[in-house]
């Protein structure tokens, strides 16, 4: 369910402020005496209530409209009580700087200056009374304040589609590997069942039996082509490390292989593409040990080090001597690259295999 009071992304840095804010503010006008009494002072609170909850939900000119509703508000409190209320201005001039449009800010900003001119003009006689008192940095502060927030704003926005840019970079080269290892394996054996099909086709009349072992193959071949298109769909989806962990442990001790987990791989935080690379990196990982190694045991550790996590699978089976190029490893170092990390596999100094993983955090 959506929640409609206080918009989510605000709550961490604003919203105990605000409900602060708005509380000693409420306090204030139900306990100071004005010309329009009690009744008139709670009806301006509730004005300015409506017009802090329109601004805090849009960005464009409704946002504006309910600054500007909220300077109003602010500058009759200022003439008919006290014109330090004129910092709840700042509340309106945050909310400003989330617009959407320069324009908007401006004309907000101008309604600033207009808020404390007209206040002393009214008050004092003077328009600029204020200028000599310490009203002159609070309202350069809350002129300030819009343009900080729409920089900060802009930069935000800009970081996030910078991220979005590499994101799709980086699934785009993901799906050239794809591409490639389709070519490369899934290309291979529907070649091979075409062959044999051919070959099928003649021997029907000269040699049944021949026929039917090719027919034979053909079904395996095919069982093995579609357990590659598969594991090629699996790769385009998120992979949970988690989730591949447990099933890496079933694997490994269906095949006498005891798999020992640092707890601390399950509070590591990576994006869902740094985790889909990292799981299928430790998948290929653990597959080589699997067919390769000839290990009886293997162990996870995780270390954290600055902006990276470092995930080392170690095994004490046959070294890298039994393991080619093919199998995994060049796969592997892509896919860290992709994420601007690193995969270092190497022999281990007791033997086995050491396959370390730098990763993103």
């Amino acid at each position: 369910m959506r929640n409609k009071i206080y918009p989510s992304d605000q709550m961490e840095k604003y919203l105990l402020i605000d409900v602060i804010a708005i509380a000693f503010l409420f306090y204030y006008m139900v306990t100071t005496e004005s010309i329009i009494g009690l009744t008139g002072n709670l009806l301006l609170f509730v004005v300015f209530l409506f017009a802090f909850y329109i601004a805090l939900w849009h960005r464009d000119g409704r946002l504006l409209a309910a600054c500007l509703l909220g300077f109003i508000v602010l500058t009759i409190l200022g003439v008919l009580m006290d014109s330090w209320l004129l910092l709840y201005g700042g509340i309106f001039a945050d909310l400003l700087g989330r617009s959407r449009s320069k324009r908007h800010i401006a004309v907000g900003m101008a309604a600033i200056v207009g808020m404390f001119f007209t206040v002393h003009g009214v008050v004092d006689g003077n328009p600029t009374a204020f200028l000599q008192t310490v009203e002159l940095p609070i309202m350069m502060i809350l002129l300030a304040l819009p343009i900080v927030i729409f920089a900060n704003e802009q930069a935000e926005h800009l970081k996030q589609e910078l991220n979005d840019t590499n994101e799709r970079l980086i699934q785009e080269e993901e799906r050239h590997r794809i591409a490639r290892d389709l070519h490369d394996t899934l290309g291979q054996t529907l070649t091979m069942i075409k062959l044999k099909s051919e070959l099928t086709m003649r021997l029907m009349e000269k040699d049944v039996d021949q026929a039917k072992q090719e027919l034979t193959d053909i079904r395996d071949t095919s069982r093995t082509a579609l357990k590659q298109v598969r594991e090629m769909v699996e790769t385009m989806r998120w992979v949970s490390l988690e989730q591949e962990l447990q099933y890496a442990e079933k694997a490994l001790d269906a095949a006498g292989v005891n798999f020992e987990v640092n707890n601390k791989v399950l509070n590591i935080s990576l994006s869902k593409l740094n985790e889909t690379m990292t799981a299928l990196s430790i998948r290929e990982a653990v597959t080589n040990i699997m067919k390769h190694s000839q290990a009886s045991s293997c162990q996870l550790t995780v270390t954290n080090e600055g902006s990276f996590v470092f995930l080392q699978l170690i095994d004490n089976g046959v070294g890298l001597k039994q393991i080619s190029s093919g199998n995994g490893l060049s796969s592997m170092k892509e896919r860290m690259k992709l994420i601007s990390g690193q995969a270092v596999i190497e022999e281990g100094s007791n033997g086995g295999v050491v396959v370390t993983l730098k990763v993103p955090v």
